[in-house]
């Protein structure tokens, strides 16, 4: 790509980059998604009720939580401004190897950060790069050589970056509010074993999760016998749950040891095993 070309692309991407702070845990970054002020982010970003969202050229503005689904790790939060500088969607399903990817975000304090490097592997529900990504690159864009946003940037595991590709945030987008039956725990996705987990970052008083005796800091692993492979699978397991009960497979600590925990997603109580 040639520096003038290059230079265009990372501008129109820093400017439809956003800085997301919420409560007292930090900031992340954030995408314009929509020219009408529709922001795509990290749920785990999303830690208090009043996100603000700064904007390229250092305006602050209010937010509200459109969407919001742990599971999938991803948010939607509108702010009141219109004409803002949307990103370019492209297809995620269309990467290949080998191929040159430039992330945008906020690492560290350093706004508008540019990184660049090349597609390791696309597998679900993952976009595996060597991008250099830091805390704050969370929720930031990870674009192809056209500029267009085929991810979302959000961890980082055993030094490559991992995005949630740009058709999941599609997928997320067109569900609107509709919510199956929750667990009420609060989670992040997670590398684990080549496979996917779910960190309980937080369990609600009260509820099903809390009623199976699931802690914080147990790792989901599975349900209904069958190990988790994308950010979907929590979520498509409670809606298919047919018996009125899941089986939920999670590892607590440092043990290797798999337990489980069945959830009443119908009205009783449960233990883990």
């Amino acid at each position: 790509m040639a520096s003038e070309a290059y230079g265009e692309v990372t501008e129109r991407l820093r400017r439809s980059t956003v800085q997301v702070r919420s409560g007292s845990q930090g900031s992340g970054s954030g995408v314009i998604w929509t020219s009408q002020g529709v922001v795509i982010t990290n749920a785990h970003v999303i830690r208090g009720s009043s996100p603000v969202v700064e904007l390229w050229d250092g305006r602050r503005l209010a937010a509200r939580v459109l969407q919001h689904d742990r599971r999938r790790d991803l948010a939607a939060l509108q702010i009141d401004s219109g004409s803002l500088p949307a990103a370019a969607h492209g297809d995620s399903a269309a990467l290949r190897p080998g191929e040159l990817v430039i992330a945008v975000g906020n690492p560290m304090g350093f706004v508008g950060a540019v990184s660049t490097g090349v597609i390791h592997r696309v597998e679900r529900p993952w976009i595996v790069s060597d991008v250099r990504l830091a805390p704050g690159n969370s929720g930031g864009p990870l674009a192809n050589a056209k500029g267009e946003v085929v991810g979302i940037n959000a961890m980082v595991a055993d030094g490559l970056g991992l995005a949630i590709p740009a058709n999941s945030v599609a997928r997320f987008l067109a569900a609107g509010h509709e919510r199956q039956p929750g667990l009420g725990v609060v989670v992040h996705p997670a590398a684990l074993d080549g496979q996917i987990g779910f960190v309980v970052l937080e369990v609600v008083p009260g509820s099903r999760a809390e009623r199976a005796s699931i802690r914080q800091g147990d790792v989901l692993i599975g349900a209904a016998g069958s190990r988790f492979r994308s950010a979907e699978d929590l979520e498509r397991a409670i809606g298919t749950a047919t018996s009125g009960t899941l089986a939920i497979q999670f590892r607590r600590g440092a043990s290797p040891a798999i337990r489980t925990a069945v959830a009443q997603l119908a009205h009783a109580t449960a233990r883990a095993a």
